[in-house]
């Protein structure tokens, strides 16, 4: 099965939904990544592997959020760019993979997806708020591995 077809294209949607509402509210940049299998040992190793692979570290203030998912190894990842690291709490992305497993382990990915998604965004727009000369610096779409 192809990556892409994890999620029908009416999932796919929504997922891409929640990521244009999230960046609606700042200036800081969400994508999510899907794949079959984690190709390293680690998976923040693999996110963070991913994270160069899509240009995330480009963002001018380096607030780039990825959301990382290998679904037949059951595998996933939050991962924030320098930016936001320094401004979020410190427990933040331990709290936000809590909520996405939340919903995976009921094989809801893409509510986890989109919730998840959401948290990140009303992080974002504390720290990051949305300006009226914001550009969106990286496309709005999931990638897929």
């Amino acid at each position: 099965m192809p990556d892409s077809l994890f999620f029908s294209e009416e999932e796919q949607k929504q997922i891409i939904a929640a990521i244009q509402e999230a960046e609606k509210q700042t200036s800081g940049e969400v994508k999510v990544h899907i794949e079959k299998k984690c190709d390293a040992e680690d998976v923040l190793e693999r996110a963070k592997e991913v994270f160069g692979l899509l240009k995330m570290y480009a963002t001018a203030e380096q607030n780039g959020v990825l959301f990382y998912l290998a679904y037949e190894d059951r595998k996933f990842a939050v991962l924030g760019d320098k930016g936001i690291n320094e401004k979020v709490e410190a427990d933040f992305w331990n709290s936000t993979k809590d909520l996405l497993r939340s919903y995976f382990s009921q094989n809801k990915y893409t509510e986890g997806l989109c919730a998840g998604i959401k948290e990140a965004g009303l992080q974002l727009k504390i720290h990051f708020p949305y300006r009226s000369d914001d550009v969106n610096e990286l496309p709005d779409d999931i990638s897929f591995g």
